[in-house]
């Protein structure tokens, strides 16, 4: 419509304020020498650093019914026996074991080379001999779409622009689109905003409806060349070859610990991360900062004297990667007793500088308003921010039964640069930023679990 022929419309409704919160029930001054303890201490150890290490570096990458995994569990059992934590225990799951294999990814015209790729967790297996067809290049699934049956026999490779982590990994399920049209397998641009030609991996998903074809992940650097190549004209022509393949379910187990309450031990707060991690690089930032921040939350209380009314669990979530296995689990093992558990606190974001929690917008104002309070005893830290979201992959089952969920917030400006890659590795993590996530969480998760009332206030329960 141009200028000339637009209406008057009608000024827009004063965007309404949000309603007040009620005032905070609990006393943060009570809590001010305690929490500059816990900062303290937090920030002049180097035990979590040490554990990410021996972890990173000893163990390595740990994906579901692996060695590495297994190794992992009975040394976090060993190690939470040895600090004295309570009820150390393994709650046994059984778990999706996908492997790997060989695999590569060569173009053969008009030029010829090797590409980097990955494949993507799920995928099945070309033939022996590898698959060689015409690559189409899509940079949505419009285009797609569009293209319909004349991408029958070729590979579509989607070079979908990173736009956010939840906007664009929906492509990496896009295997089962491209088949519905004859495609014979699927490349999929990684799903990072940045690329020194590596590629991401992640887990994909096939529709039960469709042909299942082989999916994989290949470099920014390598989509955007197919793509300069398809809209030349040039038809690039690719082998892709992959053993993927998935092996009979596997054992394996959270790993549960905790600090007992003192007045109510049956009431719980849950912090938490996932051990687990794709079976590249080392899982240092995803998620083996986390689960160490979880756990040193708990190891870091018991060596300060430091028992609150209510109880404080860690768990260390097993198959969050490809399958949420562990998280399904967890909520089956204690059914019975998630009426009583006060608060989840996920850890799944990386370990850099903590920016306070998350807390899904949905929360009662009464538990809102707490936060902010609690939050207030990390300002000097710079942690002491509450956003309106929270949670994640492993606290979901429970959340969804009722429990209040939220999530450390980080920095990850520059996370997704290395999430699922060959570049998650220890040197990315600074010892200081896990410290203060450390401190973060376990100011956190040790005042929800010793205030006198409720978060939610005195007379409504949880």
């Amino acid at each position: 419509m141009s200028p000339a022929t637009q209406t008057a419309s009608p000024s827009p409704s004063p965007t309404p304020s949000p309603s007040p919160l009620p005032a905070p029930n609990i006393n943060v001054d009570a809590y001010r020498a305690t929490a500059a303890r816990i900062i303290g201490a937090a920030v002049s150890s180097d035990q979590a650093y040490n554990r990410l290490a021996y972890l990173t570096d000893h163990i390595g990458n740990r994906l579901s019914g692996s060695d590495n995994l297994d190794n992992a569990i009975a040394w976090s059992l060993m190690e939470m026996n040895r600090q004295g934590l309570d009820k150390v225990h393994a709650e046994n799951v059984m778990v999706p074991h996908w492997v790997r294999g060989a695999e590569s990814l060569e173009l053969l015209k008009p030029t010829q080379r090797k590409l980097s790729m990955l494949g993507l967790g799920n995928s099945i297996a070309t033939p022996a001999e590898g698959i060689t067809a015409e690559a189409i290049v899509v940079r949505n699934f419009d285009e797609l779409e569009a293209l319909g049956e004349r991408v029958r026999g070729k590979i579509v490779v989607y070079n979908a622009p990173f736009v956010s982590y939840g906007e664009t990994v929906r492509y990496r399920s896009g295997a089962s689109r491209a088949a519905k049209y004859g495609a014979v397998a699927a490349l999929v641009r990684s799903i990072t905003p940045v690329s020194l030609q590596s590629p991401h991996t992640g887990a994909m998903n096939y529709d039960e409806k469709q042909p299942k074809i082989p999916t994989a992940a290949i470099t920014i650097e390598a989509a955007e060349m197919l793509q300069r190549m398809n809209d030349r004209g040039e038809r690039p022509r690719l082998r892709l070859k992959m053993e993927a393949k998935f092996l009979p379910d596997a054992e394996s187990a959270n790993v549960v610990a905790e600090i007992t309450g003192s007045e109510r031990p049956d009431e719980v707060v849950v912090v938490g991360g996932h051990l687990d991690s794709w079976d590249v690089g080392q899982g240092a930032q995803d998620d083996g900062g986390g689960v160490i921040i979880a756990w040193e939350t708990v190891r870091l209380l018991k060596q300060l004297g430091l028992r609150p009314r209510r109880t404080i669990r860690v768990v260390l979530y097993t198959n969050e990667e490809n399958g949420a296995k562990g998280a399904d689990a967890y909520r089956d093992a204690h059914r019975a007793e998630l009426a009583k558990h006060i608060l989840a606190i996920e850890s799944d974001s990386g370990c850099y500088r903590p920016l306070g929690l998350g807390l899904a917008a949905t929360a009662p104002p009464q538990v809102r308003a707490n936060f902010i309070e609690i939050g207030k005893l990390l300002a000097s830290i710079n942690a002491n921010r509450i956003a309106e979201s929270g949670g994640g992959t492993d606290i979901n089952p429970i959340v969804k039964e009722g429990v209040l969920g939220a999530s450390l917030n980080v920095d990850g400006t520059r996370y997704f640069e290395i999430h699922h890659s060959e570049a998650d590795t220890l040197d990315k993590v600074n010892p200081l930023e896990l410290a203060l996530c450390v401190a973060t969480m376990a100011v956190f998760a040790y005042t929800v679990a010793d205030m006198p009332d409720n978060l939610s206030g005195p007379a409504t329960g949880r």
